[in-house]
């Protein structure tokens, strides 16, 4: 029987939760980094021991740690994001131009292609590549310096680049997504770059059909039908056949269309799930009743998943990096929440169960099927 890791960034530290197959008893392993936000860690889909964590503190700025043991030990790595060449300015919320300042690491991605290859994506937007572990870090400057560049702001959390895509047999494909700039496609390694935001529309601008300034606020796809991208934006779930050319809203019948994060089934490229949140302003699940919603039809229809989650009384968030889905042959799925809550289902989303209570406000999950 194989087993089960999960990996819980939260304000407070990171926590590791193990498990077998069945995923019926856990163990809790942390706080590791006690007290430190903890944005997001992540284990290499090529070396399964190999996590990687972004740390950022107010005190002791961005640290980058990695353990090689499963998260028994952890050694620091460079830490050095600088911004390559000249800075430039990017827009702000009063429409002026500010300088590009590195702020934090707010998501990291392990190589489907090379274990020594990681990314990261930073605050103010930008992408970073690693190819020795961690150990030096250079950016993909093609991308903040595309002609858009300028017009890029801030959203509500910051300008953050939070989603990094890879595709699964071509290594010079990447998807990335930025609030508030929009998603951008690069096919040839992150020299160039693609803004991949046509059918978007975004009240919140002036120019609601623009070539960016939409809020993304996450992106994913299934590994046998790459083409095939799903959004969750800042309002509307979004649906694109074409690696981004174009995209279609498929939100349905949603109870919301707001909401952050979105993930794809293991098994089944049409089945996503995502959590509608109330509203931009009041970041709780509508009606106070935590729901998750499947489509087993790539968006066109909605079911609300609630057995075993709480419905009445529930005002807590699910962020934009607090979902992920493994592959055992029973698909399962895992939510976290502001509240400290773990929720994981074993049977695609068919039941809940809370695998661990009460941990500091969650900002990421992240699961790996270990052999």
């Amino acid at each position: 029987m194989s087993g089960t890791r999960v990996l819980v960034g939260t304000r407070k530290g990171a926590f590791i939760l193990t498990s077998d197959e069945a995923r019926e008893e856990w163990t809790v392993d942390g706080p590791h980094f006690p007290g430190a936000e903890i944005y997001h860690l992540k284990g290499s889909p090529l070396d399964l021991d190999r996590i990687y964590v972004s740390q950022s503190s107010g005190w002791f700025g961005q640290v980058i740690h990695r353990s090689d043991d499963g998260g028994a030990t952890w050694a620091t790595k460079d830490n050095d994001f600088t911004y390559d060449g000249v800075p430039g300015e990017h827009q702000w919320y009063d429409g002026t131009l500010r300088p590009w300042e590195f702020t934090r690491v707010w998501h990291l991605e392990p190589s489907v292609h090379d274990a020594d290859t990681v990314y990261a994506g930073v605050e103010d937007a930008a992408l970073f590549k690693s190819t020795d572990g961690g150990e030096s870090w250079s950016e993909l400057s093609g991308l903040r310096r595309h002609d858009t560049g300028p017009q890029w702001q801030p959203g509500a959390g910051g300008m953050c680049l939070h989603t990094i895509l890879e595709h699964p047999t071509d290594p010079q494909r990447l998807y990335v997504a930025i609030s508030a700039a929009g998603a951008f496609r690069t096919d040839d390694g992150g020299e160039t770059w693609l803004p991949i935001n046509k059918g978007l529309r975004s009240g919140e601008i002036p120019d609601e059909d623009s070539e960016v300034g939409h809020c993304v606020h996450h992106l994913d796809l299934h590994p046998s039908n790459p083409d095939v991208l799903y959004m969750q934006k800042h309002w509307d779930v979004m649906r694109s056949k074409d690696a981004g050319d174009s995209w279609q809203e498929v939100s349905g019948n949603l109870p919301s269309d707001f909401g952050f994060v979105i993930a794809v089934h293991a098994h089944e490229p049409e089945t996503i799930y995502v959590v509608p949140i109330e509203s931009d302003i009041h970041h709780v699940p509508p009606e106070g009743r935590l729901r998750v919603y499947r489509s087993r039809t790539g968006g066109d229809e909605w079911e609300a998943l609630t057995d075993g989650l709480p419905q009445e009384n529930c005002y807590v968030n699910v962020l934009r990096d607090a979902m992920a889905v493994d592959d055992h042959d029973s698909c399962g799925v895992y939510v976290g929440t502001t509240g400290g809550q773990v929720y994981a289902s074993h049977d695609s989303g068919d039941s809940w169960t809370a695998i661990v209570r009460d941990l500091p406000a969650v900002l990421s999950v992240e699961v790996q099927t270990l052999p």
